[in-house]
């Protein structure tokens, strides 16, 4: 296995909206890769080209090479840039997995002042922002102007993560905070800024509509249809509104393509995603033969199967893997594995906030429904807690929920 994470753990992004307030504490939503790679060999990596030809990867190490003495800080976590050495690993079955980017357009100034939610260390960063904010808002030396600035928080991106991140903000400001500092959580704004007519486009009309009373009852501003131009240091600028102020600007706008996909010339690739193209058993179509590589499989946010696109989520990404799984069992054993990949749909989630939530089972096989308020928040639970991998973040995951519950969200910033 390569890998460049910095980090060597997987994310259980469902859960990075819910660390993100404190309603879960960090080490609920991630598991040790090495955990699960005692029958393997796991390289802390970066991927720089594949030679398809002679079943070959160039890697360069993501850790800095070894060094007298080193300094321990945040600022000193290796890049792509600190370690020129390279080294070759030789393939006979090849899984192509590297995940996707956050998407930002090329709007100016997102990557240098927006917050993004798609790894652990981004949900700790919004937290300790968060609480920065409040206590910055809380200095007598604050006009009330810079107050209400400070303590506007801004969404950009309409989809589940966005609303489900607005969603636990609004449970952390009107339970924790504002028992804490009432005066503060009343000038508290969160408002969620889309380019689509509706919050949740990918849901059902009635879902859509069911959210946005919600919101708009909590006092959660929609901003739809509107268009982010540039952002600078707590300043967003929206075509439609102008300039507008906030203390923290969090960026969900969909993927995009990782590095390592753009550089590979010999493969197909959708031209709506840039994802790699695969066959409907997740090998890899070659781009000048147009037939598929039955030594290399592609699957998650970097691959998209052919005649059947289908949403970059992590239900999507858990099939295919678990499919491929099997898949290469099976070959490995000297038996031919010929049934093609299927996905099967089990809903669409969303959590509102103050118990509540949206589950869509109108695009599935079978029985069609919409659920709406606690019974769907308690299956939008129910779901997370049995996607936990390890026995150690079931017992956690439950255990947070009811101490949170109990005793309100830690507001310790660390």
């Amino acid at each position: 296995m390569v890998s460049p994470n910095t980090n060597n753990y997987f994310n259980f992004t469902p859960l990075l909206a819910s660390c993100a307030v404190g309603t879960l504490e960090f080490r609920a939503a991630v598991e040790p890769v090495r955990r699960f790679t005692h029958a393997s060999s796991s390289y802390q990596a970066w991927c720089d080209s594949i030679d398809f030809k002679n079943k070959t990867l160039k890697c360069v190490p993501a850790t800095p090479r070894p060094a007298a003495a080193q300094a321990i800080s945040d600022s000193a976590a290796p890049s792509r840039g600190q370690n020129s050495d390279s080294f070759i690993l030789n393939y006979d079955k090849l899984v192509i997995a590297v995940g996707a980017y956050s998407q930002t357009f090329n709007v100016p100034g997102v990557k240098e002042h927006a917050h993004f939610l798609k790894d652990i260390k981004d949900a700790r960063s919004i937290r300790t922002r968060v609480l920065e904010c409040f206590e910055q808002a809380a200095q007598p030396t604050i006009t009330d102007s810079e107050r209400r600035n400070l303590l506007h928080f801004c969404i950009v991106g309409g989809g589940p993560t966005g609303v489900e991140f607005a969603a636990e903000l609004h449970d952390l400001l009107h339970t924790d905070l504002k028992r804490h500092s009432p005066v503060l959580a009343d000038l508290a704004q969160i408002s969620i800024f889309d380019v689509a007519p509706n919050i949740l486009g990918g849901f059902d009309s009635g879902l859509q509509e069911y959210a946005t009373k919600k919101f708009k009852r909590e006092g959660i501003q929609l901003l739809t249809q509107r268009h982010v131009e540039r952002v600078e240091a707590g300043k967003l600028f929206v075509k439609e509104e102008g300039e507008v102020p906030f203390g923290l600007l969090v960026w969900s706008t969909g993927l995009a393509p990782n590095p390592l996909i753009e550089s590979i010339a010999e493969v197909e690739k959708d031209p709506k995603t840039s994802g790699v193209i695969t066959d409907e058993h997740l090998n890899v179509i070659m781009k000048d033969s147009r037939a598929a590589n039955s030594d290399v499989f592609a699957i998650g946010d970097a691959a998209t199967v052919q005649g059947n696109p289908l949403p970059a989520t992590a239900q999507v990404a858990n099939q295919k893997a678990k499919y491929l799984t099997r898949k290469l069992n099976t070959t490995i054993r000297g038996k031919q594995h010929v049934s093609p990949f299927k996905f099967h749909n089990a809903g669409s989630l969303a959590y509102l906030g103050d118990w509540e939530a949206v589950y869509d089972r109108t695009k599935v096989r079978g029985p069609k429904s919409r659920w709406t308020g606690r019974l769907a928040w308690l299956l939008w639970r129910s779901a997370y807690f049995t996607q936990t991998v390890s026995i150690r973040n079931k017992i956690l995951v439950p255990t947070y929920w009811f101490m949170n519950w109990i005793f309100g969200r830690d507001l310790s910033r660390f």
